[in-house]
């Protein structure tokens, strides 16, 4: 997938534990696992707008795009 996440980035930039983000933000550590490790097919733009007020960052610092390695086409 193209789009990567970088919630581990800002986590260890604040010193924050998965478990506490979660807390904070209002979800299950598994539901942050799933979109910390880019295995989401969606995010809801509330929890993009709390994991940024949390995390004190702008959702670009959270998502990213990276093209596919299209070598072998």
């Amino acid at each position: 997938m193209p789009i990567v996440v970088d919630i581990d980035v800002m986590l260890a930039r604040r010193k924050m534990s998965v478990g506490e983000l979660a807390d904070r933000i209002g979800i299950t550590p598994a539901n942050l696992a799933v979109l910390k490790n880019g295995r989401a097919k969606a995010v809801r733009f509330t929890t993009l707008a709390a994991l940024c007020d949390v995390l004190k960052c702008q959702p670009g610092d959270l998502l990213r795009w990276e093209a596919e390695d299209t070598a072998g086409e």
